[in-house]
């Protein structure tokens, strides 16, 4: 069989050697080795060494402590910093993240032992090719996660890595292997011992992977339960109405996968209908109704998001498209222009993919009136665009310094004015001339 060879960036590949020059074991390690297995382009390159931190350090002019108690030294390369690691056996975790304490050792094996997934727990150098000692290679070829060794020893050890397969799986769009499976479910409530930081991180890298339907699979494995409860309840949520096909949670997966892969985008999609639960309610023919439901959503994807400690950014955007995602309007300009103003035109555009993307995941009840809607509306609003007529008060052709200067009195009523003078122009732009809009006064 062919040895399997790995381009290595030529600085990496220089750390490598000027170690194994100095008698130290090293290797690239992890996640560089899989994607490059896999033909894709490594986001970073780790490397693993046989060599005592000091040791490393004591061969690279320019270096600096990452994480020395672990073993970690940052070697840097002209303008870039490359981990260099010791080789260490973890000792014993107390708080399913952390080990108490690490130990360095000489051997490989006993590094690679320790790691999270087959497909993460290998090691390439250009002398040595290929070490695989836990199959990770097969286990890519078949397309299966599986953790290294006992998959309920890897998961206790640290809880965190119930996320990171969960995402690997939606990333890579591979099965989970049956162990690691029951491993993840046996220990999911562990996860409550985990920051909200580290698992916003993984919830979002799902979320934006090409499979963000794997959450269902976190669903059924316990996992969302303990990290996203508000996504149990929407699972077990019907809809009986003639508009829908899918229960409240099948329609938010149709709908995450319906629209592109941003991280607010997919964060609204996975929020806007999460408000249905406690609106629900069904009248004598038996069709669901979830009034209001929007503000609802909007109010626990603040708290969702607030949990997740997500800044303030994504805070905004989302919040303000899940209340807007079901308001809808008949395809005239006057109506987007005030839905311009009202949304924000920044937000409008998103706002028109998350409609579309919410229509997508119906049934087919009336859907080609639907999206000839959205595609009536979006041709307006291109050409409100085109035209740059007035939707906000920075566009006004009149601010309060003019209605000062036009006799009124300095004061709230200026506000007041100018929003009903941006009212008059949403109705009728032609209406926004400083000359029109004073003689309105």
């Amino acid at each position: 069989m062919e040895r399997l060879r790995i381009q290595l960036p030529e600085r990496v590949d220089r750390i490598i050697t000027t170690l194994q020059e100095h008698g130290y074991e090293a290797y690239a390690v992890g996640g560089c080795v899989r994607d490059s297995v896999l033909g894709r382009e490594p986001e970073d390159w780790d490397i693993t060494t046989s060599a005592m931190p000091e040791e490393t350090k004591a061969l690279f002019r320019k270096t600096f402590d990452t994480g020395i108690e672990h073993g970690t030294v940052t070697v840097l390369m002209g303008d870039e910093g490359f981990e260099v690691t010791t080789y260490r056996i973890d000792g014993k975790y107390e708080d399913a993240r952390h080990p108490k304490e690490v130990s360095f050792t000489r051997s490989l094996k006993e590094d690679l032992r320790r790691r999270d997934f087959t497909i993460n727990a290998m090691a390439y150098n250009e002398k040595d090719g290929l070490v695989d000692i836990f199959g990770g290679v097969a286990d890519l070829e078949a397309e299966v996660l599986r953790c290294v060794g006992d998959a309920e020893e890897r998961f206790g050890e640290d809880a965190l890595r119930i996320l990171r397969g969960i995402r690997f799986a939606a990333q890579l769009g591979f099965r989970l292997e049956e162990d690691t499976r029951r491993g993840m479910r046996k220990l999911a409530p562990e996860l409550v011992k985990i920051s909200a930081e580290r698992i916003q991180a993984e919830l979002v890298k799902l979320l934006v992977s090409d499979m963000p339907e794997m959450l269902k699979e976190a669903y059924e494995l316990g996992i969302t339960g303990i990290v996203l409860p508000e996504f149990d309840r929407i699972m077990e949520t019907e809809q009986e109405t003639p508009h829908h096909i899918y229960s409240v949670g099948e329609h938010t997966l149709h709908a995450m996968k319906n629209i592109r892969a941003d991280k607010a985008l997919r964060l609204t999609m996975l929020l806007h209908d999460m408000g249905k639960p406690a609106l629900k309610t069904v009248d004598a023919d038996g069709v669901a109704h979830f009034k209001k439901h929007a503000d609802e959503s909007c109010a626990i994807a603040g708290k969702v998001l607030r949990r997740l400690k997500f800044d303030n950014d994504t805070l905004y955007k989302v919040s303000k498209l899940v209340c807007y995602h079901d308001y809808r309007m008949p395809a005239a300009a006057r109506n987007v222009r005030r839905a311009m103003h009202k949304i924000g035109e920044d937000l409008f555009p998103l706002y028109m993919e998350v409609r579309r993307a919410d229509v997508l995941a119906q049934s087919d009840y009336l859907r080609e009136e639907k999206i000839r809607n959205l595609d009536e509306i979006e041709e307006l609003y291109h050409g409100i665009c085109l035209a740059k007529q007035c939707v906000s008060l920075k566009d006004l052709a009149v601010t309060g310094r003019d209605l000062i200067g036009a006799g009124m009195s300095p004061g709230k009523e200026i506000g007041e004015k100018l929003k009903e003078l941006l009212e008059l122009v949403i109705e009728d732009p032609e209406l926004n001339t400083k000359d029109e809009l004073l003689r309105r006064l």
